[in-house]
C-alpha cells in the first residue's frame, strides 16, 4: 500500500467508524428525551426506567464519540498538512463553534445523569433535551467544514494565494444547508431503526415485554419521521449537487453523454472505457425532472468532463445504488408499521413485524455510509473541489500506511468496547430499569 493509498484508507476508515458514532450522539439523547417527557407526562416508571436505561448508553456512546472525533483532528494534521495550511483559516469557525457545543452537550450530560431529585424536575427534562441540541449542532457544523470542501467559498484564490478571507460566508456556503439537513434525515432514520431492531429482538425473546414494547414504539417512531423524510432531504440534496457539482451527478447515475430528457438509471454496471452503463433499468426523462423539474431537461454527461478530473464513476454509482436501495426498503417498512399502528394494531406483536425491523436494524447506517462514499468519493480527485487536488495535499512523511494499522487496531477495538458496554446496558435492564420485572420489584410477583 502507498503512502497516498494508506492516507486515504486511513481517512476513510476513521470516517466511517465515526459516523455511526456521531449520529448515534446525535439522535439518542432525543430518544431519551422524548421517554423522559412520557414519564413526567404519565408518571408511568417504565418510561422512567427506559429513560435512565438510554441515558447510560448515550453517555458511553459521547464518550466514545468524543475519542473518535478527537482522533480525527490530529488525523487531518497529520495526513493532510497542505490543505489544513490553507483551509484552516477559512473552515476554522465551524469546528470552533463545534469545540462549544461539545463542552455544552458534555455539561448538560453530567446535569442530566446526576440531576434525577435534585433538579426541578422540567429543568432536569430540559437539560436531556439540551444535550440532543448540541449533539445536533455539533454535527451540523462539522458537515459545514464539509460542505466547504464540496463547495468552496469565503475566499478568493489568486496566483495559487488564498486571499479576502471571509469565515462566515465560507462556513454558510451554498452546500451546507442541502447536506446538514440530509445528514440529520439520515441519521435519525438509522439511529432509529438500529433501535427500534435491538428492541424488537428483545420483544421476542419474551423477557421485560412491556419495557422494550415501549422502547420499540419510540425508535420506530423516530425512524419513521427519517424514513419519509429522507426522500424529501435528499432531492434538496441532488438538485444542489446538479448545480454545483454536475460531474458528481455524472458519476451518481453513470451518466456518460450529455443529453435532454435524461434517464434516471436503477442498477447497471458502468463501464468507464466504452462510456456506457450495462444491465440497468432506465426510466425515461426523470433524471431531467427530479434536477430541474423539468423533463426535458439537458443533463451532463461524464463525457464533457476532462477525464483526469472524473471520480472513481463504479465506486460512486454503486454506493448511490445502494443508498436507494435500503432507502426505499426502509420507507416500505415504515409504511407497514404505519399502516399496523393505525389499522392493524394486531400487527404490532405479530413476530413477522418484529423480525422484519430486527433484519432492517443496519439498513440506515449501510445507507449512510453509501451516501457519505458518495459524498466523499464523488469530489474525487479534489479535496477542495475546484481548487487543490487530494494527490497535493498528502503529508510527505513516509511510512503512513502504519498509522493507518495503528488507527485501524484503535477503532476496531473502541467497536469492541462499545459493544460489551452496550450488551452490559441491556444485561441490566430487569435488575436496574424495569420496574415491572419482579427482581426489579418483587411485589409484582404473582402469588
Amino acid at each position: 500500500m502507498d503512502d497516498f493509498l494508506a492516507a486515504r484508507a486511513q481517512m476513510a476508515m476513521s470516517l466511517g467508524f465515526h459516523i455511526i458514532f456521531s449520529c448515534v450522539g446525535m439522535v439518542m439523547p432525543f430518544l431519551m428525551a422524548f421517554a423522559h417527557w412520557k414519564y413526567l407526562k404519565t408518571n408511568n416508571e417504565v418510561y422512567k426506567g427506559l429513560t435512565k436505561a438510554w441515558s447510560k448508553g448515550v453517555a458511553i456512546l459521547f464518550a466514545v464519540g468524543a475519542v473518535s472525533g478527537t482522533m480525527l483532528s490530529f488525523e487531518l494534521g497529520l495526513l493532510w498538512p497542505e490543505f489544513m495550511k490553507h483551509a484552516g483559516p477559512i473552515f476554522g469557525m465551524p469546528f470552533s463553534l463545534e469545540g462549544t457545543a461539545f463542552f455544552i452537550e458534555a455539561i448538560a450530560i453530567g446535569f442530566f445523569l446526576y440531576g434525577w431529585d435534585r433538579f426541578n424536575k422540567w429543568f432536569h427534562w430540559f437539560c436531556g433535551f439540551l444535550v440532543g441540541l448540541s449533539g445536533l449542532a455539533s454535527g451540523i457544523l462539522v458537515v459545514a467544514a464539509n460542505a466547504w470542501m464540496n463547495s468552496p467559498a469565503g475566499f478568493d484564490y489568486v496566483d495559487g494565494q488564498y486571499l479576502n478571507i471571509d469565515p462566515i460566508k465560507a462556513m454558510f456556503n451554498e452546500a451546507w444547508f442541502p447536506q446538514a439537513l440530509h445528514m440529520t434525515v439520515a441519521a435519525f432514520c438509522a439511529t432509529g431503526f438500529a433501535v427500534a431492531g435491538v428492541h424488537a429482538y428483545l420483544i421476542m425473546r419474551k423477557k421485560n415485554v412491556e419495557f422494550h414494547t415501549q422502547a420499540f414504539k419510540i425508535a420506530a417512531g423516530f425512524a419513521l419521521i427519517g424514513a419519509f423524510g429522507a426522500p424529501l432531504s435528499g432531492d434538496v440534496a441532488a438538485k444542489s449537487v446538479a448545480e454545483r457539482q454536475p460531474i458528481k451527478l455524472a458519476a451518481m447515475e453513470a451518466h456518460f453523454e450529455t443529453e435532454k430528457g435524461a434517464s434516471f438509471v436503477i442498477g447497471g454496471i458502468p463501464d468507464e472505457e466504452k462510456g456506457e452503463i450495462k444491465y440497468a433499468l432506465k426510466i425515461p426523462k426523470v433524471l431531467s425532472f427530479l434536477v430541474a423539474n423539468d423533463f426535458d431537461h439537458e443533463v451532463k454527461g461524464l463525457n464533457d468532463f476532462p477525464k483526469d478530473e472524473w471520480p472513481p464513476v463504479p465506486v460512486v454509482h454503486y454506493a448511490f445504488q445502494i443508498m436507494i436501495f435500503f432507502g426505499v426498503v426502509m420507507i416500505i417498512i415504515g409504511t407497514i408499521f404505519l399502516y399496523a399502528t393505525y389499522f392493524k394494531k394486531e400487527w404490532l406483536t405479530k413476530n413477522w413485524l418484529l423480525k422484519t425491523f430486527l433484519f432492517a436494524t443496519p439498513f440506515g447506517y449501510i445507507a449512510l455510509e453509501a451516501g457519505w462514499t458518495v459524498t466523499e468519493v464523488g469530489r474525487q480527485p479534489w479535496i477542495i473541489y475546484g481548487i487543490m487536488r487530494t494527490a497535493d495535499a498528502v503529508t510527505p512523511m513516509p511510512g503512513i500506511q502504519y498509522s493507518f494499522y495503528f488507527f485501524t487496531a484503535i477503532f476496531v477495538s473502541l467497536s469492541i468496547i462499545i459493544i460489551f458496554l452496550l450488551r452490559r446496558q441491556i444485561q441490566m435492564v430487569p435488575r436496574l430499569y424495569d420496574p415491572t420485572d419482579v427482581q426489579f420489584n418483587p411485589k409484582n410477583k404473582k402469588s
